[in-house]
């Protein structure tokens, strides 16, 4: 009896000990989530980092092909340089797919290991080809291998992004993450082209190109180092990985977002190839501010990535992702046919202005993606199914290649169908008026995701 009752004792100053208050509980939990939320500002300022090695010299390209052509030193024609810049990019996206399919689930262990092999490839890549004789060493190490070795730094780093600013994120969303990576990016493709260019007029470019892969590693080690997998992706158990989801290639909201994206980038990289030629042999511009006309591109990117990844994900202002796609879209299209169509010899106005435009609503698109994927996470739970958005941003980005491919190839008869004789001022009677026409509608084209909701109410996403 007398134990009895000291367990009675016992059970009743239990009961009566105060539980702890909820000020309590968040003291404890403070440090854990500054710790996270620590990590997290760690992997955004590593990703912005991380677009140097990535984008610089593909960004660039276009200054080393010039260089190449008014310097040519090696055996093999000339001409096939302008083969590196549209393969490095092709290699680039279209690779995406499937190393966003394997690190997604099968090689997530393996994620900082591979983004630093790949920056190993792309400096030795770089550095070879200092050494080459011909042509083709600088399309195989240039716009193969070195393409190669970013996409290896560039998918793993960008899964581990995604996954850290997941919708649910208190500092900021997943597409606004994104889209501050792209504006970094842009700052990217903004200032390395003086870079190549300083260093190609004074040292030529086989020192540029060793100083390149020095760099380029140094910075791609650095940021690796600052984005660890998230603890959440990787597999409690060293047993065969889950398979990954598949049933979203079935609903018609994913072949219209791919369509979308590569109609878009069909026209997208054309300016940046042709607007230089266009502003020397019509508008009749000097070379250096034909060159800063690319970087006009560049500029305001700086700022519209950011900008509509906060558009994708905006608590206050809510707009669907067909309407957020639709305003880069169409408003990039409608300054192609009003700014360069228009613009005619002298209209040094009017390229500016279409650069600008062109450059913020195009250079934009991208950043919308985030609130596709969130658009889509949502179909798919609506229909209880599993959907893995890593995989789905890499399928975007394969879409995004094979239309830059496309626009790349479809250009060249373009340029030569159009009349050799000005057939009026504008630039629609120049022999780049059947790229203009064509740069307009592929670019108006990437918003044809808003068709495909008849309601008006579809514009503001369903709550």
């Amino acid at each position: 009896m007398a134990q009895q009752e000291d367990g009675s004792a016992t059970a009743l100053q239990e009961l009566q000990q105060p539980s702890p208050s909820r000020a309590e509980q968040h003291q404890e939990q403070a440090p854990v989530n500054r710790d996270y939320d620590r990590k997290r500002i760690l992997v955004l300022i590593g990703s912005a980092l991380s677009q140097l090695p990535i984008w610089g010299f593909a960004m660039s390209y276009g200054v080393l092909q010039e260089y190449y052509f008014d310097h040519w030193t090696l055996d093999g024609g000339r001409e096939l340089t302008g083969i590196i810049g549209t393969t490095s990019n092709g290699v680039m996206y279209m690779s995406m797919p499937f190393l966003f399919a394997l690190f997604t689930r099968r090689w997530v262990r393996f994620r900082q290991t591979a983004a630093a092999f790949g920056a190993v490839l792309a400096c030795a890549s770089f550095m070879l080809s200092a050494l080459s004789t011909h042509v083709w060493h600088l399309i195989a190490t240039q716009g193969v291998l070195a393409a190669l070795g970013c996409t290896l730094v560039f998918s793993p780093l960008t899964l581990s992004l995604g996954e850290w600013f997941n919708t649910n994120n208190r500092i900021c969303n997943r597409a606004v993450a994104f889209g501050i990576c792209l504006s970094t990016k842009n700052i990217v493709g903004s200032a390395c082209p003086f870079f190549f260019r300083g260093l190609l007029d004074r040292y030529g470019f086989r020192t540029t190109l060793l100083a390149w892969g020095a760099l380029m590693i140094g910075t791609a080690l650095l940021s690796i180092s600052m984005i660890a997998t998230p603890r959440s992706s990787l597999p409690l158990t060293a047993t065969r990985p889950r398979k990954i989801p598949w049933q979203f290639l079935r609903h018609k909201t994913f072949w219209i977002y791919s369509t979308a994206t590569l109609l878009q980038s069909a026209g997208y990289g054309i300016p940046q190839t042709y607007l230089t030629e266009y502003a020397r042999n019509v508008s009749a511009l000097s070379p250096t501010f034909s060159t800063l006309l690319i970087t006009l591109i560049n500029i305001p990117g700086i700022c519209s990535s950011t900008f509509f990844g906060f558009l994708s994900d905006n608590k206050h202002f809510q707009l669907s992702a067909q309407t957020v796609t639709a305003i880069s879209a169409i408003s990039s299209a409608l300054g192609t046919f009003l700014f360069w169509g228009l613009a005619a010899r002298g209209g040094t106005a009017l390229l500016v202005l279409f650069a600008i435009t062109f450059g913020f609503f195009a250079s934009g698109y991208s950043a919308t993606w985030g609130g596709t994927m969130n658009d889509m996470e949502r179909e798919a739970a609506e229909r209880n199914e599993a959907i893995d958005s890593g995989v789905l941003y890499g399928l975007l980005n394969g879409a995004r290649g094979i239309g830059y491919v496309a626009g790349g190839l479809v250009s060249v008869p373009l340029v030569k169908a159009g009349s050799t004789t000005s057939l009026g001022r504008f630039g629609y009677g120049t022999t780049y008026g059947p790229l203009i026409v064509f740069t307009a509608l592929s670019l108006a084209c990437g918003g044809c995701g808003i068709v495909f909701r008849p309601k008006w109410k579809r514009l503001l996403p369903t709550r």
